[in-house]
């Protein structure tokens, strides 16, 4: 049992939210009442505004990815809770360019729902908006879940490349088409050797003996439908790598995104991102662009997400014009700084 660090049982959240505020606030701006992070700066060529949002516990995911050439407002919720639709109705308007706002949004039934309510009443406004939905877990990709994919580190990708594409000025209608289509050629995989720690009770949020992992596991803490005997780490890669792959169209070249759910150092997290390039590379697929770090962690979890982005074979041909250039774009957030 390791009892967390808070001021607070029931305020802990909040107290976090005014601590990333003052610590980052040449980069954004808290609400309180309802709760929201905005940007202090935006590139002037944004038409669109961006927002997103979830339970707390996957910081830097949402807020900390608040900020220029990003996200330009995050609704924070309880940990591993949806924001409530207030909290997305005020981010968003916020938010909103003259060209409206666009939700980015990971497929859970609380987000799903509290960010339509709340585009419901934007669009009474009068402020155009519109959704991109991530849903990239494989491991969720069955006919017996009827929700379909979970929504997980694919967000991060689709946050960095639609955040770079409005500061060219991209529609609302462009935004949609760009972020469907990166979706669509987006899966992940992820795997625990840990629950995370209950900021309640202090104790794992579920059991495993040693040597057995949760292959598949969730970033709310879920179990996975499999639990295995623990392989060595290029056996493990491998079939992490083929599990995406194989839920991928056909490509030559990927993003690259290796994600640490919390309680897995950065050595191990390179570890695994050398194990994953070499099995893409028997493959014959080359990383085109990459990223390494606990950028979508489930609070102290202990284990690691595989993400990758299958490139367009336009990208591949004349990447200065296409996601490449995108992903390259400069960012200025507390989470992610290009």
């Amino acid at each position: 049992m390791a009892e967390p660090f808070y001021a607070s049982k029931t305020e802990y959240v909040d107290r976090a939210l005014l601590g990333f505020a003052r610590d980052h606030a040449d980069v954004v701006e808290l609400s309180t009442d309802p709760v929201f992070v905005r940007s202090v700066d935006r590139d002037p060529r944004r038409q669109v505004g961006l927002l997103s949002g979830g339970g707390s516990g996957h910081e830097p995911m949402h807020v900390g990815l608040v900020g220029r050439g990003m996200l330009d407002a995050a609704a924070p919720g309880r940990v591993f809770t949806s924001p409530h639709n207030r909290q997305v109705y005020e981010g968003s308007r916020a938010a909103a360019g003259p060209g409206g706002v666009l939700h980015i949004v990971k497929n859970y039934t609380g987000d799903r729902i509290n960010f339509g309510i709340a585009a419901e009443r934007l669009r009474h406004d009068g402020i155009p908006v519109a959704r991109v939905l991530v849903d990239d877990d494989v491991a969720t990709e069955s006919q017996q879940t009827a929700t379909g994919r979970r929504g997980t580190g694919a967000t991060v990708l689709t946050e960095k490349l639609l955040g770079a594409a409005a500061d060219r000025g991209a529609s609302l209608d462009e935004l949609v088409a760009l972020g469907e289509t990166l979706v669509g050629r987006s899966r992940s995989i992820a795997v625990a050797s840990l629950a995370q720690t209950s900021p309640v009770t202090g104790r794992p949020g579920f059991d495993l003996e040693p040597g057995q992992l949760e292959y598949g596991v969730g970033i709310h803490g879920e179990r996975a439908q499999h639990t295995i005997p623990r392989p060595p780490l290029e056996e493990l890669v491998g079939r992490m790598v083929d599990d995406v792959v194989n839920h991928l169209p056909s490509g030559r070249s990927v993003f690259l995104f290796v994600n640490g759910l919390g309680g897995t150092t950065y050595i191990e997290l390179y570890n695994v991102f050398a194990e994953a390039v070499d099995a893409l590379a028997t493959r014959d697929i080359a990383v085109e662009r990459s990223l390494v770090g606990p950028y979508t962690p489930a609070l102290d979890m202990k284990g690691f997400s595989i993400t990758m982005t299958m490139l367009e074979p336009s990208d591949e041909t004349h990447p200065s014009d296409g996601w490449t250039a995108l992903f390259d774009a400069p960012a200025w957030t507390a989470g992610l700084r290009k």
